[in-house]
């Protein structure tokens, strides 16, 4: 049987995990002082721009929120991969790269509460899906998160924009 204070503890790492910092740079940390006019510059020999890796989390981040709380309505899945990375290199307008970065932190905020929840089950199988709960959705922002982050860090590096 897992105690309760087990499950504190679990909650706690992983909060730390979906805040990051720990093991790498976090989500703060990457995109400060990120220059706009290199926002939606491609760099080789990299696929995409900045702009498209941070609108992708923001995609990612959402739709797995939306399945591990679906909307009213239920959850609709995304089409992969047309509709999790934007087409274009830049961003629609000067303020979208603000209202993403706002947006990923928004629905980060709205799944820790849900990991918070005093009735919130980790380890529940979702009645939806194939088997995913909880726990394992927390784990895949974190580890989705950590990965991206770590190509806009080489995508700074590459343009010399990363600190040293």
């Amino acid at each position: 049987m897992i105690k309760k204070t087990d499950i504190e503890e679990l909650r706690k790492q992983l909060l730390a995990l979906l805040r990051g910092g720990q093991a790498h740079a976090d989500f703060e940390t990457a995109i400060k002082d990120f220059p706009v006019e290199l926002r939606g510059k491609v760099a080789e020999p990299l696929p995409y721009s900045a702009w498209q890796l941070l609108e992708h989390m923001r995609i990612t981040q959402r739709d797995i929120l939306n399945f591990s709380a679906p909307p009213t309505g239920g959850y609709h899945p995304l089409q992969w991969p047309d509709e999790y990375w934007p087409k274009s290199a830049e961003p629609p307008t000067a303020s979208d790269w603000d209202r993403t970065v706002a947006s990923i932190r928004s629905d980060r905020e709205k799944f820790e509460a849900l990991l918070l929840k005093e009735d919130s089950d980790l380890f529940k199988v979702f009645r939806w899906g194939n088997g995913q709960n909880l726990l394992r959705e927390a784990l895949l922002i974190g580890d989705h998160t950590a990965y991206h982050l770590g190509e806009l860090i080489v995508i700074r590096r590459l343009l010399g924009v990363w600190p040293s």
